[in-house]
């Protein structure tokens, strides 16, 4: 009888290149990969270089005090993986106009981000929605004023 072994999602390579992203409300968030190439951590702690303006984040015990939990977004235990860092942002100075991605790497245990590098600015599938739900609305705006009449 063969010896057969079941197939998961987790067998198969992670594919995509570390990523972190910092959020316009204030949230990091990093990709599968980054997660893993902390070894899934629980919480990690803040660091940032100020000259270099690189972010770092370090993989720490749950219990650590300057430790920050971090969850799934999703809820599933897959990525996303999400860091409520919005004090951390605040006091850095890190501007979060719009939501920005930049490519991660590990550096002596810390997964780092050069924001002097090139980053890519995110937008999320809610707002192509929210777009396209208001590009609706304005239609159906203009055609109701299209119907008025003048009494």
């Amino acid at each position: 009888m063969p010896e057969f072994e079941t197939f998961t999602r987790r067998l198969v390579p992670l594919g995509k290149e570390p990523r972190l992203t910092i959020q316009r409300r204030g949230t990091i968030s990093m990709n599968e990969s980054a997660y893993v190439a902390l070894a899934a951590p629980d919480a990690v702690e803040l660091l940032f270089a100020a000259h270099e303006r690189i972010v770092g984040l370090r993989a720490v015990p749950l219990s650590c005090e300057h430790g920050y939990p971090v969850r799934s977004a999703t809820g599933s235990g897959r990525g996303p993986f999400v860091v409520s860092a919005a004090a951390f942002i605040r006091f850095y100075g890190i501007t979060t106009d719009i939501s920005m991605r930049w490519a991660a790497y590990l550096h002596e245990g810390v997964l780092c981000a050069d924001l002097r590098g090139e980053g890519t600015p995110v937008t999320s599938n809610r707002a192509a929605h929210d777009d396209a739900t208001g590009a609706l609305r304005g239609q159906r705006e203009a055609q109701l004023r299209g119907l008025q009449t003048d009494s």
